[in-house]
């Protein structure tokens, strides 16, 4: 593997870019423009001034970086994200972390303890890291087909009643095709094996949100997660998220009982030797927190009509493409995997940065490339993708079933 993506890196510049510049959603590569395709700032909240001038205020007040762990002592402004976080998402109590990655590596292993792992085979790979470390630690970890809730079942079914605790783990909104799982029989099965639903919503949460009328596009109000998007509550649920997608900071955190909070401020590493997010992380969560409250649902049917037209065009043109649910993820598979490498190219030539998804890092059939949209993309800029995508011709196969795409 380390071979394959050094040679990725030599031959395509879509891999291990340096940045020079940014103008927006414009970035500069060396003498090259391209509009970038490849962020997850889906809100565009690093670009919105009202978040940007919470920053300086809260530097003269904290400083840069206190550097206490949260066990020795948490800046006011965590208290107050996690009051309002828990506000925002109806959970019963929230914890917030750095990172998703120190969270699943850390926080999975002492929840299941010497239980059972039941993973998803298309899963975040950061969540196999994080059963890979509780193996280690004497859990037993069982994968099934993605998406396959027969099979799912039918390992549930199996596992010995043995007291140990019981893990069910899935993505909410998948990173790479945008399409939710059918949460409400993962917890349907939760429920029936006493069993605990384990969500890693990295790419829902700030998208999609409750149903209710009046709602301003399908994907929801308040952007509250995929929890309450299913209609669910948090009864046999961990729902993990962050903000460094949506909401353009450096945090991360868990909607859980307060009773498990409780007992993760001493068994979960991060919050006992992990130094805060950065204060201007902090405060642009803060400052996120108004912005979305103020101008969310505009800001997501914004959002909402953008990724519609490029769905649009990839269905005219009878594209294949991963994406079944309208949200601002869409990857689109090349007939043959060896041709990434010119496609690479012929995007970057044509003004165009996208993650490039490569083998091994995932399946060979999937190979491909992977658009994401923001609010901040200019419908300039969306028209331009729209035509770079007509070029495609002769790299991409045609879409099985043109009419199952596309937005709700």
């Amino acid at each position: 593997m380390a071979h394959e993506l050094a040679v990725l890196q030599g031959l395509s510049p879509l891999y291990d870019a340096v940045i020079d510049e940014i103008d927006g959603r414009r970035i500069r590569i060396g003498d090259h423009w391209l509009t970038d395709w490849a962020s997850c700032n889906y809100l565009g909240f690093d670009l919105d001034p009202e978040i940007i001038a919470a920053v300086e205020p809260a530097l003269r007040r904290w400083g840069t970086h206190p550097s206490w762990s949260r066990l020795l002592g948490s800046p006011r402004p965590y208290p107050q994200i996690e009051e309002r976080l828990t506000e925002l998402l109806s959970a019963p109590d929230t914890l917030v972390l750095p990172t998703i990655t120190h969270i699943h590596l850390t926080v999975l292993p002492a929840i299941v303890g010497r239980g059972r792992i039941f993973l998803d085979r298309r899963a975040h790979r950061t969540l196999f890291e994080g059963s890979r470390v509780a193996a280690g630690l004497g859990a037993t970890v069982h994968q099934h087909p993605a998406n396959d809730l027969e099979a799912l079942q039918g390992l549930l079914a199996a596992a010995p009643a043995d007291g140990h605790p019981r893990v069910i783990c899935t993505d909410g909104v998948n990173s790479m095709t945008g399409n939710l799982p059918d949460l409400l029989a993962l917890a349907d099965l939760a429920d029936r094996y006493d069993a605990l639903l384990y969500v890693d919503d990295a790419h829902g949460f700030g998208v999609i949100g409750e149903r209710a009328q009046g709602e301003s596009c399908p994907y929801g109000l308040r952007g509250n997660g995929i929890v309450r998007h299913t209609g669910l509550d948090y009864d046999r649920i961990i729902m993990v998220g962050g903000f460094s997608k949506a909401y353009s900071s450096l945090l991360a955190f868990l909607a859980l009982p307060t009773t498990l909070k409780q007992r993760l401020k001493v068994a979960a590493f991060p919050y006992l030797y992990s130094g805060p997010s950065p204060v201007a992380s902090l405060a642009t969560t803060l400052a996120g927190f108004d912005v979305n409250a103020a101008r969310g649902e505009a800001i997501r049917a914004d959002l909402h009509r953008k990724t519609a037209r490029v769905l649009a065009v990839v269905e005219q043109l009878g594209l294949s493409c991963l994406n079944r649910s309208g949200l601002p993820i869409l990857e689109i598979p090349v007939s043959d995997p060896d041709d990434l490498l010119d496609v690479g190219r012929y995007l970057f030539n044509h003004g165009v940065y996208a993650t490039m998804a490569a083998h091994p890092l995932v399946p060979r059939n999937e190979v491909g490339f992977r658009i994401q949209v923001t609010a901040a993309n200019t419908d300039q800029e969306i028209e331009e993708l729209c035509q770079v995508l007509r070029g495609l011709d002769g790299w991409f196969r045609p879409a099985a079933d043109p009419s199952g795409r596309g937005p709700d």
